[in-house]
């Protein structure tokens, strides 16, 4: 009995990790020296940040709009399906989760900053 109960809980664990940290289909990842790429070529794209409030105020750039990840399934209608969505927060996480939820509301093109804030200099 312990031993199907320990298979479950690895299991379990597996499945965790791996709907945590394998990339979703459809969502490039970019890291900051790309990132001033985009910013270049900003053409059909629109740029948030998922951070706090306060973590924005505190350093942002330029054509990023604040849209914080617990506010996002809210407001996301603020944004254009058509066009593509660049995502960023401080490490790259938040903005990996906010880029998955993205696509599951039908965001074609979504692309997650690696590293976020953190690698931006």
């Amino acid at each position: 009995m312990g031993t199907i109960f320990n298979i479950i809980i690895l299991g379990v664990i597996v499945w965790f990790l791996y709907q945590r940290f394998v990339p979703v289909k459809g969502i490039k990842n970019i890291n900051a020296a790309e990132l001033k790429a985009e910013l270049n070529n900003k053409g059909n794209k629109q740029f948030i940040d998922v951070r706090t409030p306060n973590e924005y105020r505190g350093n942002h750039i330029k054509d990023f709009i604040n849209i914080p990840l617990n506010e996002l399934g809210k407001r996301s209608q603020e944004l254009s399906k058509d066009k593509e969505v660049v995502v960023i927060c401080q490490s790259g996480l938040r903005s990996s989760k906010a880029s998955k939820a993205l696509k599951k509301r039908g965001f074609k093109e979504v692309t997650n900053v690696k590293g976020g804030m953190s690698s931006w200099r």
